[in-house]
């Protein structure tokens, strides 16, 4: 046994007992009857894992639109799972199965930051190299009795949709979540149970600790693979993954100085500036007069160029 194999149901255990049993006989056989060299086992493909790893008896239907995928899950299937054979479906419809079930809509919700409640609070979610934090807000939800009791229901609610979250974004490691502050500790209690509650339908361990002195929600989940953003998103070009770029106005004045330390380093006759549209544009309103001192203080001319594809933080100056 190994320590994921901690907690798991009996059922749990035995269905994987059988499915690894089934596949060892089957990997015996091929060694047996075919020539060498032949590949006798390789890791099933990601559809396949999906199947052996997530599917259990909640699932009542397995949707493929690819009728050569479904064949092959199905017979994989009735090979080694046969109690989900009969779930499993081919998709003949013309529209895309990700347009019929609103799949696409749910991708991009799972990829931002805020999640919007039932009751008009919202979710701040923040995934870090160390850890994955998560902050809880009443935003509009003013509730109909008094504060304490919006705060207890938008926190009861929260609970519910981190977990869900937690499964759907793949989010692993250290997790610390801000619930709002509750005064009453039956409220503390009743929210923490109703986490817990809520994560026992995750198939990766989780562990929660007690609500913090400082109010706080510390929980560990297993990390299975890739989170959902690693996995469909990469850094952005333009910020390097930090979420902000410079003002147009911190990169003129960066510009200043840049003109100031050419000069003094290089002869030139003239000076061209090459940058983005909104960088030009506020150095011809804004800053003009601060681009007419410093014109008049290095005793050259500046030009402007815009550059398309230059990002807002990009620029260059160039001694003619």
């Amino acid at each position: 046994m190994r320590t994921a194999a901690d907690g798991i149901s009996e059922e749990e255990l035995s269905r994987d007992m059988r499915f690894l049993r089934k596949l060892w006989d089957n990997i015996g056989k091929t060694a047996t009857e075919s020539p060498a060299p032949t590949l006798v086992y390789s890791d099933l493909p990601l559809v396949l894992r999906v199947l052996r790893d997530m599917v259990g008896e909640k699932i009542s239907r397995v949707q493929i639109d690819s009728r050569e995928t479904a064949v092959k899950v199905i017979e994989f299937s009735q090979k080694y799972i046969p109690d989900l054979a009969d779930v499993i479906e081919h998709y003949p419809g013309e529209r895309p199965i990700f347009d019929l079930h609103g799949i696409e809509e749910e991708i991009l919700k799972a990829l931002q930051r805020k999640v919007p409640l039932k009751s008009g609070g919202y979710l701040i979610i923040d995934q870090t190299e160390a850890m994955t934090t998560i902050d809880v807000n009443t935003g509009g939800f003013v509730g109909s009795r008094n504060l304490e009791e919006t705060i207890f229901r938008t926190n009861l609610e929260a609970a519910q949709t981190i977990a869900r979250q937690l499964r759907l974004r793949n989010l692993g490691g250290i997790i610390i979540i801000d619930f709002i502050d509750m005064l009453q500790h039956d409220h503390r209690q009743q929210v923490l149970k109703l986490l817990e509650k809520s994560l026992e339908r995750d198939y990766a361990k989780t562990y929660v600790c007690d609500v913090s002195p400082l109010g706080l929600v510390e929980m560990t989940r297993k990390r299975t693979r890739e989170s959902l953003e690693h996995i469909l998103c990469e850094p952005c070009p333009c910020c390097g993954g930090n979420g902000f770029v410079k003002t147009a106005e911190t990169v003129c004045y960066e510009i200043f100085r840049e003109i100031l330390r050419a000069v003094r380093q290089f002869d030139a006759r003239e000076l061209l500036v090459l940058a983005s549209q909104e960088v030009v544009d506020l150095l011809l309103d804004e800053e003009s007069d601060s681009l007419a001192e410093l014109q008049q203080f290095v005793g050259i001319p500046i030009r402007l160029q815009v550059e398309s594809l230059y990002t807002q933080e990009h620029f260059d100056v160039v001694l003619l």
